[in-house]
């Protein structure tokens, strides 16, 4: 699986991009049981509710299997909504 976060926004308008493939990465089997974890193939599109404000980043994360393709994007405005995609966040920049 291929995994890529990428986030854009934010105060500074600052960005972040990490690419990950799970094949070839010995914490690949994590991110894949994480993404399984928060069901990511059935998630929205737009996974957090809108944030004002700009100064918040927003991410996308996208995976791809070889059968399917997805994208979720939420913002990251530190409160609960964004919490659970943090974990996932920590995991993919260790990975890359």
């Amino acid at each position: 699986m291929y995994i890529s976060a990428t986030s854009g926004g934010g105060f500074a308008g600052l960005s972040e991009h990490y690419e990950v493939d799970t094949a070839a990465n010995a914490a690949g089997r994590t991110l894949e049981a994480a993404l399984a974890a928060r069901d990511f193939f059935a998630l929205p599109a737009d996974a957090t509710p809108e944030v004002v404000g700009a100064d918040i980043p927003r991410w996308r994360i996208t995976a791809d299997d070889g059968g399917r393709r997805h994208t979720v994007s939420f913002a990251d405005g530190g409160g609960p909504a964004s919490a659970r995609w943090q974990e996932l966040l920590a995991l993919i920049r260790a990975a890359a």
